[in-house]
């Protein structure tokens, strides 16, 4: 049964997101006091969301055929609100489906599963240093070739692993854990996005697609494993569909 106090529960998630991000530039982020402070408080309200305080629920299953299935998007966006700070929805993957490697290009980001599971890695750009490239490559067999020039970039495995219902939120900023991947494993999965300021490609936050080429030997200096980004068109088998949201429309409370 959805608890008494679902609305309020999203009208405080959506406040909370709105007074945590009025300013997403990493230099105003940083270590301020007040922006973790704020942070912490959007997590704590995130870790008690669950899928019937939004009234959604894991698909029934039924007989689809493979003509049918073909033309069911893989993932489906059901869009809550948006305002100029942030965006929040819910994703809802089919089992199976996978939401490619993809950037959120200086934007602040939470990720809460409300049913099923996800196994997600994270991946960070690295800055092109002078002599690190030339490094890092001597450690790929066969060597990293014939892809070369800025839709080639050196990246590193920041985390990976599963979230459930029961896991806290999976959090990115502008500078850690920014590229992920996510994959519904086991079934069906949703869950629920924050974003901090939303995808806006005027203003250079547009999303870009990544396959990961070659992997190598763990970082000596930081005990990472480090990779080979190609960026890529979308892929052909991923798209999202978009469903309305199955309950009331939410505003924010400033």
């Amino acid at each position: 049964m959805p608890r008494n106090n679902k609305t309020s529960l999203v009208q405080k998630i959506a406040s909370q997101a709105y007074v945590t991000f009025p300013n997403c530039s990493t230099s105003a982020i940083g270590d301020n006091k007040t922006f973790l402070e704020r942070q912490a408080e959007l997590v704590t309200l995130l870790s008690s969301i669950r899928a019937a305080d939004l009234r959604i629920a894991p698909p029934k299953k039924v007989s689809i055929s493979s003509s049918q299935s073909s033309a069911v998007p893989p993932v489906t966006y059901m869009h809550i609100c948006e305002t100029d700070v942030f965006s929040m929805g819910v994703f809802l993957l089919k089992s199976g489906a996978s939401i490619p490697l993809h950037d959120h290009p200086g934007m602040n980001g939470m990720l809460k599963v409300l049913y099923g599971k996800v196994n997600i890695r994270c991946y960070d750009k690295l800055d092109k240093s002078a002599g690190a490239e030339s490094d890092t490559e001597r450690q790929f067999d066969p060597p990293l070739m014939p892809f070369q020039g800025d839709d080639v970039r050196r990246a590193v495995l920041r985390s990976s692993g599963q979230f459930s219902p029961q896991s806290g939120p999976c959090i990115l900023s502008p500078l850690k854990d920014n590229l992920h991947e996510i994959d519904a494993v086991d079934g069906p999965a949703a869950f629920l996005d924050i974003l901090a300021p939303p995808y806006d490609p005027d203003n250079g936050r547009d999303c870009h697609y990544y396959k990961v080429l070659q992997t190598c030997k763990k970082s000596e200096q930081s005990g990472e494993d480090e990779a080979w980004l190609l960026e890529i068109p979308q892929p052909e088998d991923f798209w999202c569909g978009g469903d309305p949201h199955p309950s009331q429309k939410f505003s924010v409370k400033r």
